[in-house]
């Protein structure tokens, strides 16, 4: 396993292979000596997180394969982050992509890491300002924002789809 934090040198031959080790040492990642400092760590990352992580770090340890991991990363996270954009005036997760986008792209830039965790607390401050409310400002809240996203789906089939709800919903009142 490999860790972020101070340089220990490995002392033993299990583990990752030694071009593993030679990445994870240059990008600034400790590795974690048998019995020493970050076996705890070694032992938590059991499971898929601690097989992505072993994979991605030898990825990493070839030339080749980080130049191609930033390359894959960086489109798999742009196209999520397009089509999330392409979704927030529409009802749906547009949001929820955008995040799942930065979040892919967290995997491998440091910005990208830093702009998800701006996010996740300013979400978090939002949720929390929101539930300390009274119960009717927070109806009032809800309130509003159906009806943006109501007018957002309105004006969005208007002038996509040329379908006017409003002046069809006149015109059947009118009518019956």
């Amino acid at each position: 396993m490999v860790t972020r934090g101070s340089s220990v040198e490995a002392r033993t031959t299990a583990g990752p292979p030694k071009g593993a080790v030679r990445a994870a040492k240059s990008r600034g990642y400790a590795v974690p000596v048998e019995g020493g400092p970050g076996t705890a760590l070694a032992e938590r990352r059991r499971g898929w997180r601690g097989r992505v992580h072993t994979t991605l770090e030898l990825i990493r340890a070839n030339p080749t394969g980080r130049i191609a991991l930033k390359v894959f990363i960086g489109l798999l996270g742009a196209i999520v982050v397009t089509v999330g954009l392409a979704l927030i005036p529409l009802p749906g997760p547009g949001w929820l992509l955008v995040i799942a986008g930065l979040g892919v792209w967290a995997v491998e830039f440091h910005w990208a890491r830093r702009l998800l965790a701006f996010t996740r607390r300013h979400v978090n401050a939002w949720t929390r300002w929101v539930t300390s409310r009274s119960l009717p400002v927070r109806c009032a809240l809800g309130a509003v924002g159906l009806v943006f996203v109501s007018v957002v789906v309105w004006l969005s089939l208007k002038f996509s789809l040329g379908i006017d709800l409003v002046a069809r919903a006149m015109h059947y009142l009118a009518t019956h």
